[in-house]
């Protein structure tokens, strides 16, 4: 196993971090079109050197969490393709605490990882596993988990409505205010391409509204045994959606059990068909899912500003089934750069006895 954490000293030196400045920002890895958003916010990161992760601020639960944004350009695409995405991605939250000083013997790009073996849960690699950071759309994965098991009726009709309107980061979607999908195609594309407000729907038409929606994943977290993990929406557009990269194999594992959630995250292309309104042809937001040499069973992605580019997915490696996370990473191509990595480091070891 290799093993790499950050010097606790270094979070010590940081009791103070101030000042990201913020503009337009993005929803997590998205591939369709956002609007313009223009706002400022300061952060203030307090960490102390017996803490493990980092927590959310001045919340009743004890957390601190820190608010960081950034400029960013999503390019406007034609119907029915792909939306380049052009981001000027500035420090995440990771970065404001040191863990960009990290070093490991693969070069990760990411600034924390764990990697396992699904089977015997054998750790092969980690890197700041046990730190706590914005999961973005990571978060989109506990939804799917929370919607699944609570076997509400998937065939029901949802509306969008204005309460699915992203307030956090004034992000935009293709799915339109009156468009009306089914739970599984809201679900589908939330989980396949990081669609916001069908992630927010989902929560939303939960039994007691979103409230009651994020106890519910609170309580999942909690039952997993997720200790550095905490929820406040169903989308990830916040980044007091928190968990370290340990926690999140736990994820990764519950839903895995759930062949549903893993067709949809897999799945590279699908047409959803808003009733009263035009088709919308919807792709991944992870292109390793079209690639030949990749065996991927259950994958998704995130990105906001204050969590950098994240991932997290089962493979099977050598024949080997594998639960890879990779949180707060820079550059477009950076977290599946870092996956290509730990897979041919994988495909390198001796046959296991």
């Amino acid at each position: 196993m290799l093993s790499f954490s950050l010097n606790k000293t270094v979070i010590s030196t940081l009791a103070l971090v101030s000042v990201f400045a913020v503009g337009q920002v993005s929803a997590a890895s998205d591939s369709h079109r956002s609007k313009k958003s223009s706002s400022k916010k300061s952060t203030l990161v307090h960490a102390k050197a017996s803490s493990k992760h980092v927590t959310k601020h001045a919340s009743k639960h004890g957390k601190k969490h820190v608010l960081a944004a950034k400029s960013q350009k999503l390019a406007k695409g034609k119907r029915g393709a792909r939306h380049a995405v052009e981001i000027n991605e500035g420090p995440s939250i990771g970065d404001a605490v040191g863990l960009k000083n990290s070093k490991d013997a693969l070069s990760l790009a990411s600034n924390a990882a764990f990697v396992v073996d699904q089977d015997s849960s054998k750790v092969l690699f980690e890197k700041n596993a046990e730190v706590s950071l914005p999961i973005a759309s990571i978060t989109k994965l506990m939804t799917s988990l929370v919607v699944v098991e609570s076997k509400l009726d998937l065939d029901e009709v949802i509306e969008i409505t204005n309460e699915d309107l992203d307030k956090e980061k004034g992000t935009g979607s293709r799915l339109t205010i009156g468009a009306k999908l089914s739970r599984a195609d809201l679900l589908h594309i939330a989980l396949m391409s990081s669609e916001n407000r069908a992630a927010s729907a989902l929560g939303r038409s939960y039994p007691g509204g979103l409230p009651a929606f994020v106890a519910a994943m609170n309580a999942k977290a909690k039952q997993l045994g997720m200790n550095d993990t905490y929820y406040v929406d169903s989308s990830g557009l916040s980044s007091k959606n928190v968990a370290s990269a340990r926690d999140l194999v736990k994820l990764i594992n519950a839903a895995y059990q759930f062949p549903l959630i893993r067709e949809y995250s897999t799945d590279s292309h699908y047409v959803v068909n808003p009733k009263g309104k035009r088709l919308l042809e919807y792709g991944t937001t992870n292109h390793l899912v079209e690639k030949s040499d990749w065996n991927i069973g259950l994958q998704k992605t995130g990105y906001i500003a204050e969590a950098g580019r994240c991932l997290v997915m089962q493979a099977i490696i050598e024949g080997r089934a594998v639960v890879m996370v990779f949180l707060d990473s820079k550059g477009k191509y950076s977290r599946l750069a870092d996956a290509g990595r730990i897979k041919k480091w994988i495909q390198g070891m001796r046959p296991q006895a």
